[in-house]
């Protein structure tokens, strides 16, 4: 009677499920593409795609242009929405924290009782959450007092059907014509307005919720909003602000690179090497403090604020 093989199952190997989704994302993309590329074909997705190339009229007497404010607030969320996600990964898997800080209660801000301990990557994960929220801030406030609101907030019914016109020819792999300058394509205003106006927020609250600054006695409060629910949205926010930047940054580069870079980072429109330099510069200010974001140097400005300890 033959034994059963010993050796491991095909199925079992660690590189078999990584490998199964990449396979499987890959076939997909290809369904999709050539689902969209027979849709193009047909007469009635070709009309309406004439009738809605994918750009949604502004209000009449909008400026074009992107201003310098605005390259400044762009770098700034890229690094703290990098940092941001680092950091709360760490915070979410790191079962053997290298430190701790606690609070010294002086100051203007005084609590009763003693300040909680909380993990040194916890600590770093608040100060940038704190630092976006400002810098948020700041932006809602320029964007409706310069007008730039309008690049942002749909001001018409038509940015839906503008917007699954430039779905279709996204995935059809004939991209609509972009000019950033002038005007968003719909796709981008709705993806820019759930980002600034629904996902920023519910990552605000739901992390809120979840920190010390949360009253603790407020029975009703905490009813009608459970930490339960505040963990199960705000890993999801996070995982949607990451496939964000990794498409956002795809279409940048794939879509006219150096004309692209210049309007967010060089505020102007051309195809020189400027805004080139200045996204340089930018992705080795974030790598470097990538690594900079250690134990090792975040001990020394944890202190300033606290009491660090090792357990």
């Amino acid at each position: 009677m033959p034994q059963p093989s010993s050796a491991p199952s095909l199925t079992k190997a660690p590189w078999f499920r990584p490998a199964a989704i990449a396979v499987g994302a890959v076939v997909a993309l290809a369904v999709l593409v050539l689902a969209a590329k027979w849709l193009r074909s047909t007469e009635g997705v070709a009309s309406f795609i004439q009738t809605y190339p994918g750009h949604a009229p502004l209000p009449v007497g909008t400026e074009a242009g992107l201003p310098a404010w605005l390259n400044w607030q762009h770098f700034l969320n890229l690094l703290f929405i990098v940092l941001i996600v680092r950091s709360g990964l760490q915070v979410r898997y790191t079962t053997r924290p290298q430190g701790y800080w606690k609070r010294n209660n002086k100051g203007l801000v005084k609590t009763k009782g003693q300040p909680k301990k909380i993990s040194l990557d916890l600590w770093f994960h608040l100060c940038l959450d704190v630092l976006w929220v400002l810098n948020g801030l700041v932006f809602i406030v320029l964007i409706f007092a310069t007008g730039h609101w309008v690049r942002l907030v749909p001001t018409t019914w038509e940015v839906f059907p503008h917007a699954l016109s430039t779905a279709v020819q996204y995935a059809s792999l004939d991209w609509p014509l972009e000019n950033g300058w002038i005007n968003y394509n719909a796709l981008q205003q709705l993806t820019y307005f759930a980002v600034v106006f629904i996902a920023a927020p519910l990552a605000i609250i739901t992390g809120l919720r979840m920190s010390g600054a949360w009253p603790a006695k407020a029975p009703r409060l905490n009813k009608a909003f459970p930490m339960e629910w505040a963990r199960a949205v705000h890993f999801p926010v996070m995982a949607f602000f990451v496939v964000f930047v990794v498409v956002h940054v795809t279409l940048v580069l794939t879509t006219g690179a150096l004309r692209n870079l210049n309007h967010m980072f060089a505020a102007h429109d051309g195809g020189d090497w400027l805004g080139f330099v200045f996204f340089a510069v930018a992705v080795l200010v974030i790598v470097g403090l990538w690594f900079l974001a250690r134990p090792l140097f975040l001990r020394p400005v944890a202190s300033l604020m606290g009491t660090v300890t090792r357990n």
